[in-house]
């Protein structure tokens, strides 16, 4: 490790899939080392959305400051330019009043624009914009998919086929900058650093895993995931919108909307965290910075985190 490094803010991160156990982990871990939290989960910046967000609740957190949970209304515009922003602030607040920082969640997206900044693209195209999101509603979904999958099969494999909202910009950037928006990711290579990180991803057997998704799908439900939902439809909240195209969110509006059974939304639930997880396994995998333990092993993530520290 470089002596300018060195010398940077220490943050660290703890990465991993949905349903894998790294809130309670986090927490423990900040417990120890005096540190603050700062959420990494792209859907828990929403305020009203707590219960499909798995968001910790207050006996869950124990006491230890978490940043940048409930920041912005389902209805405004959220984004990894902002959220590197606002997290890169919190940070550098919590490292400066003599605390450490924990970066927590599960979007490596989020994560990464933190840890070495953004590739530029221009701003959207309203008519563009508004073109392709006609397309969507007259063609569907798997039409404009199958054209991104054509163009970009490497940045195709990192977006799920009913992402409206990424999906119609990887084609905006398309067509505006005529290059493919994974080798504007290549080209920048997200070099950007401005903190020293150590970076850990938990590790669980995909079978295990599985079942916490399963499991924690029906602890979801039961908890009021449907009614969260529909409360958040009542105030005028469109399901069209990015926050409420998320999983849990998704299937219960369509639930609502009589398109399928109370069984069938649980199953579709189930099926398509699973999907994600998979997802996000792939792209932390990607990522040789990663240390990868097990849940269990707190003190072995405890004694690599001290030494870090220092």
């Amino acid at each position: 490790m470089s002596n300018s490094k060195n010398q940077l803010p220490k943050l660290v991160v703890i990465a991993g899939p949905t349903a894998s156990g790294k809130t309670g982990l986090a927490v423990e871990l900040a417990r120890r080392f005096n540190a603050e939290i700062i959420n990494a989960d792209s859907m828990q910046v929403y305020r009203g959305m707590d219960i499909g967000t798995a968001k910790p609740a207050a006996e869950e957190r124990k006491g230890i400051p978490h940043h940048l949970l409930d920041v912005v209304d389902p209805d405004e515009e959220y984004n990894a330019s902002l959220y590197r922003l606002m997290a890169s602030a919190a940070a550098l607040d919590i490292i400066g009043r003599g605390r450490r920082a924990m970066v927590v969640g599960g979007t490596g997206l989020y994560i990464k624009s933190l840890l070495g900044g953004l590739f530029a693209c221009p701003p959207s195209d309203p008519g563009l914009r508004r073109s392709l999101a006609r397309e969507w509603e007259s063609a569907g979904a798997q039409v404009l998919y199958e054209r991104l999958k054509r163009l970009d099969p490497q940045g195709a494999r990192r977006i799920h086929q009913n992402d409206r909202v990424r999906i119609i910009r990887a084609l905006e950037i398309i067509s505006l900058t005529k290059k493919l928006p994974s080798a504007l990711s290549r080209e920048h290579g997200f070099s950007d650093c401005a903190f020293n990180t150590m970076k850990f991803c938990l590790n669980r057997a995909r079978e295990d895993l599985y079942r916490r998704i399963n499991r924690r799908t029906v602890m979801m439900i039961d908890a009021g995931l449907v009614e969260e939902t529909e409360r958040l439809l009542q105030k005028g909240y469109s399901p069209r919108l990015k926050s409420m195209q998320a999983i849990g969110y998704r299937q219960a509006a369509e639930y609502l909307a009589g398109k399928y059974s109370f069984g069938e939304m649980t199953e579709r639930i189930q099926r398509d965290t699973r999907r994600y997880a998979k997802r996000q396994l792939t792209w932390f995998r990607a990522d040789p910075e990663y240390a990868w333990l097990e849940p269990q092993e707190v003190e072995k993530f405890a004694r690599r985190i001290e030494v870090f520290l220092g």
